[in-house]
C-alpha cells in the first residue's frame, strides 16, 4: 500500500500544494492565494492552506487521513517565535501525520541540492538566504526583511535602482542611461519629470515586474544598466557570505542553490554573485533550482514521517508532472534552462 505526502509552498503572492506518492509521482495539485502571515495574518495563512489544500486532494482523489506526512515553507516565518502560530494555523488542515514548517527558502534548499544541504540563495520580488550545515543542526540565516535591513537584492531592489539611476540623470548628479526611455515606456510618462513626480506623489507605481526591462537594458550594453545589475549580484553575494561565515563553511566543497526568477537574467547578474561567494569560499559550487520549490516541502513531509528519500525519488520529484491529467501545468514544469553554465539540478 502506497504512502501519500504533501508539500506546500507558502508565499507573499500565492500558496502552492503538491501530493505526491512514495515513488515521488505527482498526484495532484492545489493554488491559492497569498499565505505570509506578514501580508494575511495567521488567519489567512489558514485559509490559503485550506483552499489549496482541498484542491490538491480533490485531484488526487485522496483524503486527509491517507497523507503520511507532511512538510511546509513559509514565507514570513523567520523567527523561532513565530512557529507555535504557525503550527497552529497548520493544525487548522486536520492532518493526521507527522509535520514540519521551515521557511521557505529551505525548501528551495531542499529542491534544488544533492543532499539536503548547503545554502540557498532566494532572488524574485524580494530576497533571502538561508543554509544548513551537513548534519542539519545548525541554520544560517539573514533577517529576511530586505533592503532596510541592508539585504538585497530582489527585483523590486533592483528596479528602485533603476529608478534612482534615472532620477540621477534627471538632476544631473549621474550620467545618460537608456533606463530613462525605457522607464518612461514602461510607466507610459511623457518626460522623467512627470514619471519621478508622480512616483513621488503616488499616482504610479513601478515595482518588481520591471526587473527583466532593467536586465534587457543592461543586456544591450548600457553601462549605467549594467552596473546596477553587477550590484545586485555583489548583494545577493553578501548574503550567502554572511551564511558562509556563520556556518563555517569557508573551506568546504557545498552547493548554492539559486533560487528564483531574478536568476533567469543569467551570467550579467550571477557573475559577480558567483565571484563574490568564491573569494570566501572557493570550494562552493552554483546550481540554478530547475524544480518547482513545492517539491523541497514534499521532501520535507517524507523526512518528517521518518521516510527515506532515495535520489530516484528526489529525481522523479524534480522533474514531475501532473500526469496526463494536466500536461501543461506551468507550476510543476522545470524553469527552462539558462543559457550559462550553471548546473541545472535534477
Amino acid at each position: 500500500m502506497a504512502d501519500y505526502f504533501l508539500g506546500a509552498d507558502v508565499g507573499s503572492s500565492k500558496t502552492h500544494v503538491l501530493i505526491s506518492d512514495d515513488t515521488g509521482r505527482a498526484l495532484g495539485f492545489g493554488e491559492s492565494g497569498a499565505g505570509n502571515h506578514e501580508v494575511v495574518g495567521y488567519a489567512g495563512l489558514a485559509q490559503a492552506l485550506g483552499e489549496a489544500t482541498d484542491e490538491a486532494l480533490g485531484e488526487a482523489g485522496l483524503e486527509k487521513s491517507q497523507i503520511s506526512g507532511a512538510g511546509f515553507g513559509v514565507s514570513g516565518y523567520d523567527w523561532p517565535s513565530e512557529r507555535q502560530p504557525t503550527l497552529q494555523a497548520i493544525a487548522t488542515l486536520g492532518l493526521n501525520c507527522p509535520v514540519d514548517a521551515v521557511n521557505d527558502a529551505l525548501i528551495g534548499l531542499l529542491a534544488g541540492s544533492a543532499q539536503g544541504w548547503g545554502i540557498a540563495v532566494v532572488s524574485g520580488t524580494g530576497c533571502n538566504c538561508r543554509g544548513w550545515d551537513r548534519e542539519r543542526r545548525h541554520q544560517g540565516m539573514v533577517t529576511g526583511s530586505g533592503i532596510w535591513m541592508g539585504e538585497a537584492a530582489g527585483g523590486g531592489d533592483l528596479v528602485g535602482k533603476a529608478v534612482q539611476a534615472v532620477a540621477y540623470e534627471w538632476t544631473r548628479r549621474g550620467p545618460a542611461t537608456q533606463l530613462t526611455p525605457a522607464l518612461l515606456e514602461y510607466t507610459a510618462s511623457s518626460t522623467p519629470a512627470e514619471m519621478l513626480q508622480n512616483l513621488i506623489t503616488g499616482e504610479k507605481e513601478i515595482d518588481a515586474t520591471a526587473a527583466p526591462l532593467v536586465f534587457k537594458v543592461a543586456a544591450g550594453g548600457d553601462p549605467v544598466a549594467l552596473e546596477v545589475v553587477h550590484w545586485a549580484g555583489c548583494e545577493l553575494g553578501e548574503l550567502a557570505r554572511c551564511v558562509i561565515r556563520q556556518l563555517g563553511f569557508e573551506q568546504l566543497e557545498f552547493e548554492v542553490v539559486l533560487v528564483g526568477s531574478m536568476f533567469d537574467a543569467g551570467p550579467l547578474l550571477i557573475e559577480p554573485l558567483r565571484e563574490n561567494i568564491i573569494s570566501l569560499a572557493p570550494g562552493a559550487r552554483l546550481v540554478r533550482l530547475a524544480a518547482p520549490p513545492v517539491t523541497g516541502a514534499v521532501l520535507l513531509g517524507m523526512e518528517a514521517a521518518g521516510f527515506a528519500t532515495p535520489k530516484r525519488v528526489r529525481k522523479a520529484l524534480q522533474k514531475g508532472k501532473l500526469g496526463d491529467k494536466n500536461p501543461s501545468n506551468p507550476v510543476l514544469v522545470p524553469e527552462s534552462g539558462l543559457n550559462y553554465s550553471l548546473e541545472q539540478s535534477q
